[in-house]
């Protein structure tokens, strides 16, 4: 543990990421947990604790700084009064839904999955690690009447499905942030006009050799 505790702290600082000792205790007991669940309940392919670090903490953890940004530049802090609500889709294991709900205590994530396992194991993490912002949902999106300021997803669907299942459960002002590997350009422009791509992020994961961005999307002005 505490040479996956060293990796992680050389991670954030590649990430410019300042977290608490609180909070990088609770990433490391995330990681367990989900060492511990994947042998009964096979919540992940990847099952090499500094691979898991890599591919699903590292990975998330690169959304947090670029989260935060747009939190700021879209104003929802004074607007919402600091009850920002995030839905993450597809969470599965609940990346990045519980990795955002460690980093960002003032940000009421859900993470939706219509596997029962799933959901159960967010909640389960929720509880083990004290974290009252965060809930899985066992559920469709589709089914959702609450209104969310984003709604995330990692490896989900194309661009157009997550937009398409998620839109009743964005809220007023609301926007989707889509984790995609490489620039998803065919996934972009099958989009409908409803639905505007308002900026593309590169993402740099520390120890991660491959592509990522985020797919910055909300309603378009129509008229």
């Amino acid at each position: 543990m505490q040479a996956l505790a060293s990796k992680l702290r050389v991670g954030l600082a590649g990430l410019d990421l300042a977290l608490s000792d609180v909070q990088v205790t609770a990433l490391l007991d995330y990681l367990a947990l989900i060492q511990k669940w994947t042998k009964v309940y096979n919540l992940t392919a990847v099952r090499d604790p500094d691979e898991m670090l890599t591919h699903h903490l590292l990975d998330s953890l690169a959304v947090v700084a670029p989260l935060r940004r747009q939190l700021t530049n879209l104003g929802l802090h004074a607007e919402t009064g600091g009850a920002l609500r995030l839905l993450d889709v597809g969470s599965g294991a609940g990346l990045p839904g519980v990795v955002i709900a460690i980093c960002c205590p003032d940000v009421r994530v859900d993470c939706v999955d219509a596997v029962g396992k799933k959901a159960a194991f967010v909640q389960q993490v929720a509880v083990s690690l004290k974290l009252p912002n965060l809930r899985g949902i066992h559920a469709r999106v589709e089914s959702l009447n609450d209104k969310y300021h984003v709604i995330s997803s990692r490896a989900f669907a194309s661009l157009l499905d997550f937009t398409n299942w998620s839109v009743n459960a964005l809220a007023e002002q609301g926007v989707w942030m889509a984790m995609k590997g490489k620039h998803p350009a065919d996934e972009v422009v099958a989009l409908p006009l409803g639905v505007e791509v308002f900026h593309v992020e590169q993402l740099m994961v520390p120890g991660l050799g491959a592509e990522r961005c985020i797919v910055w999307m909300h309603p378009a002005v129509v008229g």
